[in-house]
């Protein structure tokens, strides 16, 4: 459906999954303002693993996860950490990560995660070849590594998983594991290649290359940031640190982890956290990766993007304004010279950036249950460029008044 041009609608946050909504609703015909504080697409979206993983969307909170959660968090490198600073202002966010974890709640979880992920990989490739990036997404999976039969039957879970919900995937031993990648350390010992899993040549070209296609189609990018709005019955207008007020008969948030602060403006508070992740980017790494890996009892992911090899993983709760602990990215470096023995640390760089989080690890995409004009798109954890292109067809959908194409009552803001 073609939204009639008269229409204004303001998206804030010029992620992917912001930018990618703004291109498609100005697509579709609406007059369309992106509105950022930062330079676009430099938080979350500059730093992810560059992965379209679309096997990856188990509930975090599930009673495995909770038996070691303990573990985890005292451990000083373990794969989650909790600032002490900041832990009293999880307790409600704990709680009901909790509680969305029972297991009479999980299978529907895992339902509301792979109807997404079902589609995300052709959506992906859609949006790819419109924006002129078809070569720019790898034909190769990623591999899931186990140094021995016990870590492998600890990720039975996953598998399981994928297994229910029709994700395919093929079981290595030693030698045809050597085959794909003969860089991967001896100590691995079996692996699981997901051949869906996609990686990026650069995740932050893709915002780039966005962006230039919504301007270049009229749409118009503000560098400012949002401090309030203005509303009568309905959203009426986005206020600016500048001064400026935008009018707006529509207003999108889509500001990752700090969607959270713009909504309790509107008196619509939601649980989102922010998962602070890091990477190392290694530019002359000495040696070459064909897929992305990752090992899950180590916790970390390694791809090859950006002009080298990216490493990532583990997760930090600190809140959105502590200054990075840059031992996280190191922990991260020295598992990954565990797999891969031969990478060279030279011409590196470390970023921080933050997952925008909901206790049920399912994202919200939806209307305002409060304030008529308003919609949501946040909270997509680990999987925003995953989800992006899926995020942004169903949006425009809903925002332009058709039924989307798959049933977002499960993903609506006022579901916690």
């Amino acid at each position: 459906m073609q939204q009639d041009q008269s229409i204004h609608c303001v998206v804030v946050g010029a992620g992917v999954i912001g930018a990618a909504i703004a291109y498609e609703l100005q697509k579709r015909g609406s007059q369309v303002t992106l509105v950022d504080a930062d330079a676009k697409g430099r938080s979350a979206s500059y730093g992810n693993m560059a992965s379209i993983a679309v096997t990856e969307f188990m509930p975090v909170s599930r009673p495995s996860v909770w038996r070691q959660t303990p573990g985890w968090v005292l451990h000083p490198e373990g794969p989650i950490r909790v600032s002490p600073s900041y832990a009293p202002y999880l307790i409600p966010w704990f709680a009901r990560f909790f509680w969305a974890g029972r297991p009479s709640k999980l299978r529907q979880l895992e339902a509301q995660g792979a109807a997404l992920c079902h589609r995300s990989l052709a959506d992906t490739e859609q949006l790819m070849d419109e924006l002129g990036l078809s070569d720019d997404l790898s034909s190769t999976g990623c591999l899931s590594l186990y140094a021995s039969e016990a870590e492998f039957a600890a990720d039975r879970e996953r598998l399981d998983m994928l297994d229910r919900h029709g994700f395919g995937y093929d079981v290595l031993d030693r030698d045809a594991l050597h085959d794909l990648e003969p860089e991967i350390a001896e100590v691995i010992q079996k692996a699981v290649l997901l051949p869906d899993n996609r990686t990026v040549r650069d995740p932050y070209a893709i915002v780039t290359r966005l962006t230039e296609a919504f301007v270049g189609q009229g749409g118009q990018v503000q560098h400012c940031m949002v401090t309030g709005f203005e509303r009568a019955e309905r959203i009426t207008g986005v206020t600016l640190e500048d001064g400026q007020t935008l009018k707006a008969d529509q207003v999108v948030l889509a500001a990752g982890a700090y969607t959270g602060r713009l909504s309790k403006q509107l008196g619509e508070p939601i649980p989102l956290e922010t998962e602070r992740g890091y990477h190392t980017q290694i530019n002359a790494p000495g040696i070459s990766l064909d897929h992305s890996i990752i090992w899950p009892a180590m916790a970390f992911m390694v791809s090859p993007t950006a002009g080298g090899i990216r490493v990532g993983g583990t997760v930090e709760m600190a809140g959105l304004d502590a200054a990075p602990d840059w031992r996280r990215s190191k922990i991260t470096v020295k598992r990954a010279r565990k797999a891969l023995p031969n990478l060279r640390l030279e011409e590196t760089s470390e970023w921080m950036g933050h997952r925008p989080a909901f206790p049920d690890t399912v994202p919200v995409m939806s209307a305002s249950a409060k304030v008529p004009g308003v919609f949501y798109a946040t909270g997509h954890g680990h999987l925003g460029l995953t989800y992006a292109a899926t995020t942004a067809k169903l949006m425009g959908q809903l925002i332009t008044g058709e039924t989307p194409e798959i049933d977002l009552h499960p993903y609506r803001v006022d579901r916690f």
